[in-house]
């Protein structure tokens, strides 16, 4: 099992030159981590389904400097300077340096965009910092070529949490488990692990993501998990945690669409409930995110179609639902929930296989 002590970087050479690029998704947590301890450990595990079709590309042109005092970069987005993204940035390579202590030795030209709008309440962070993570990756790669695959792709998993939390359930697919637990062999609070053992029931699940309300978050995530420090629930919830995943790994390896539906859907509201019942407390579902979940129950109940859905912290909806009831969810969408959905815009997503390079 890596340790954070095997990150740690000590051979290297150097290049003059290089560029790489790569493509990273966001992903969708079916159990999910609400709370972390310090240096981003999660206070629970966690298992996410990692998408396809959302996803940042992230182009990183590097050359080497003369002076080697302090981080160098230029962080252009979309095409354009971004200004502020640069102290994220910057927070990045001071928190990742003592595993890569090769990052002030070069100039950095960071080139990204999304494939989804940046405004449409859709985290970009996870993807973002996955596919950064990965292109420092290539560039460890190119200045130390002994480096076996496993460790390439565990520490781009290791790197992306120092980003945001959830980036390391961004590298691999199909669904990854991030924290310790249990039952399943490897998992670990440092790095997210491929979870292999999936039904074919599970293949190819959709997700469409119905935009509720494109605005800025209304409460961070890093507030958020903050909270969860005196939260009066805070103990039961990471014990829940742990309970439902042993529940999900038994689901995603018997098939079992129906208990699938109970734990995902269970999840999400428990996720809202912490928030709402924090000190202080946010209430981040709007009207139109209650119209669209009651709208999926009564679907679900009168036609016995596998769909449900889960939340991430704000007010957008994921639709989940396997890949043969698609023409009939869709239809459903679009006769009963697009009205719900802000400019009756929505996204169709599926189940993805991690980030790869261009």
């Amino acid at each position: 099992m890596l340790t954070e002590k095997d990150f740690i970087t000590t051979s290297y050479k150097s290049i003059d030159a290089a560029s790489f690029e790569w493509s990273a998704p966001s992903n969708i947590a079916l159990v999910k981590y609400w709370g972390k301890k310090e240096n981003q450990i999660p206070a629970n595990p966690s298992i996410s389904f990692t998408l396809n079709n959302c996803k940042t590309i992230t182009k990183l042109d590097v050359i080497k400097k003369s002076e080697t005092n302090s981080f160098s970069f230029d962080l252009l987005f979309e095409g354009k300077p971004k200004e502020d993204f640069k102290p994220k940035i910057q927070k990045f390579f001071e928190r990742i340096e003592k595993y890569c202590p090769f990052l002030k030795e070069y100039h950095f030209k960071i080139d990204t965009q999304n494939t989804f709008p940046h405004s449409s309440g859709i985290a970009s962070s996870a993807s973002g910092m996955a596919a950064l993570a990965m292109n420092i990756m290539s560039l460890e790669k190119a200045i130390n070529p002994t480096i076996s695959d496993e460790y390439f792709y565990s520490k781009a998993s290791f790197l992306a949490r120092l980003g945001s939390g959830s980036a390391c359930r961004s590298i691999k697919g199909e669904v990854v488990v991030w924290g310790n637990h249990a039952e399943i062999n490897g998992s670990s609070d440092l790095f997210g692990v491929e979870f292999s053992e999936i039904h074919p029931n599970f293949k190819n699940y959709q997700d469409t993501i119905l935009l509720v309300d494109k605005g800025e978050k209304q409460v961070s995530s890093t507030v958020g998990h903050d909270l969860m420090h005196n939260h009066p629930y805070a103990e039961r919830r990471f014990a829940q945690a742990h309970e439902n995943l042993s529940k999900m790994k038994a689901i995603l390896t018997s098939g079992n669409t129906a208990e699938f539906i109970k734990i995902v859907e269970s999840e999400a509201l428990t996720l809202h409930a912490m928030m709402m019942t924090s000190m202080p407390y946010f209430i981040l579902m709007k009207p139109n995110t209650l119209e669209i979940i009651n709208k999926i129950w009564k679907f679900r109940n009168e036609t016995q179609i596998p769909v449900c859905f889960t939340l991430d912290a704000g007010a957008n909806v994921h639709i989940l639902y396997p890949e043969n009831v698609s023409v009939k969810v869709l239809q459903f969408i679009q006769d009963e929930l697009v009205d719900y959905c802000q400019n009756g815009q929505y996204i169709c997503d599926q189940i993805g296989n991690g980030a790869k390079s261009n």
